[in-house]
């Protein structure tokens, strides 16, 4: 008698060109210590509009795009269909180990690199943990952003839209002051991580819904201050076993 992993694979990006092209100018921001405002201050572009761009409420224009390759020296067919490497030649500034901090993983050759991390354990912010030595393989799946990752997420808060054990792409980039209402999002707070629905709330502008798929969870009400990183969740891999 054998048995098989049986995949279920439910894609949550709306855009895939753009949510790529988003997901690499996030990760150029990372590589260059940029914030919104500095990207904006650099591109010469008003910073109120780079929130929308990385929400996808605005649309990623060519003047855009040649202002990023232009300022930023970036591979222009890496930036736009995702080709290559985003720099032809490594510069100084993306050379430098003065840090001892261990950058992630990002465009591995063979797929979304796979991190033996629990996003609903621990309060940790993700990006620390993201480094090598957390891998444990990787995926390649159609048409999905290899500047994602890939984790695993505990519990039935979520079922049956996430299993228990089951996996996520999430987008490494975290902006809590941008929300899209409705999401899934991996929240990071200073006494717990979870995976949630996020919603606005009814009455307070300034807290936000935590919501559960599974109704024998209630709702959280938290504040929008609490949130120290907010990870927009971009697939959901199930696994079942079958025989």
């Amino acid at each position: 008698m054998c048995k098989f992993a049986l995949l279920k694979i439910t894609i949550m990006e709306t855009s895939q060109t753009q949510g790529g092209i988003i997901g690499r100018i996030r990760h150029l921001m990372y590589l260059n210590h940029l914030s919104q405002a500095g990207l904006a201050k650099l591109i010469g572009i008003d910073a109120s509009n780079v929130s929308k761009y990385l929400s996808g409420r605005l649309p990623v224009s060519d003047a855009l795009i040649n202002r990023i390759i232009v300022n930023l020296n970036v591979s222009k067919s890496w930036l736009k269909d995702g080709m290559g490497l985003p720099y032809e030649k490594t510069s100084p500034a993306h050379d430098n180990d003065a840090d001892d901090v261990e950058r992630p993983v990002s465009q591995s050759q063979e797929g979304m690199p796979v991190y033996n991390i629990d996003v609903a354990a621990g309060t940790t912010v993700l990006s620390r943990e993201l480094t090598r030595e957390n891998i444990i393989g990787c995926i390649n799946l159609p048409n999905l952003n290899r500047d994602w990752c890939v984790v695993k997420v505990s519990g039935e808060s979520m079922q049956p839209v996430i299993r228990n054990g089951g996996y996520l792409a999430i987008d490494r980039e975290s902006d809590p002051s941008s929300i899209l209402w409705g999401q899934i999002y991996v929240v990071v707070t200073d006494d717990f991580r979870v995976v949630k629905y996020v919603r606005k709330h009814p009455d307070d502008p300034e807290k936000v819904i935590l919501r559960s798929r599974n109704e024998n969870f209630d709702d959280i009400e938290l504040q929008r201050s609490e949130i120290v990183a907010l990870y927009p969740v971009k697939c959901i891999i199930n696994l079942e076993m079958c025989i």
